[in-house]
């Protein structure tokens, strides 16, 4: 037991001694790559962030639909439902609400081949460039409201779990 907690205290004050910034600002570039989850299907998704002032970034997003549940005599869904690709805009909050450095907070917009919507995620970095990310997904306003077979993936809710990487020069 001693042995497991000794290892435990190690772990936790290397982690705490090892941690990055999650957002620094200006030039700072995220990119993030993880799971993709939503009724009716699962897949991957990646995104890039880059920083153009101190608490915001603009970047895009992809994501591609694996596994996609067929709906009876309608085979399997196509390229373009299970494909989606945003543009985005973030308000990097981790500094203004006062978190640790290597935590940060962001709200945003995004705008893509499906819908208008927002996102809101976390990322917390435990070491110089490797960190992990969760975003929930929702949007505002669909493109297209018919309930036709596949016109709801990728036009929901959706769950975003992940790494993100740190590509900052600085």
């Amino acid at each position: 037991m001693k042995k497991i907690m000794l290892s435990a205290m190690i772990a936790v004050f290397g982690i705490a001694n090892a941690q990055t910034d999650a957002f620094r600002g200006v030039g700072d570039t995220r990119y993030q790559i993880g799971l993709n989850l939503q009724d009716g299907g699962t897949g991957v998704m990646t995104s890039l962030d880059y920083g153009l002032g101190e608490s915001f970034s603009i970047g895009a997003q992809a994501g591609y639909l694996l596994g996609a549940k067929e709906i009876d005599l309608l085979g399997k869904p196509s390229f373009g439902d299970r494909f989606d690709v945003k543009a985005r805009f973030n308000a990097n909050l981790g500094n203004v609400l006062g978190l640790p450095e290597n935590i940060d907070v962001y709200p945003g917009l995004n705008l893509g081949l499906k819908n208008f919507g927002g996102h809101l995620g976390a990322r917390m970095f435990f070491d110089k460039g490797f960190g992990l990310f969760a975003e929930a997904q929702f949007p505002f306003a669909k493109y297209n409201d018919k309930d036709k077979a596949y016109q709801n993936l990728n036009n929901q809710f959706q769950m975003n779990l992940g790494v993100s990487f740190d590509l900052s020069k600085n």
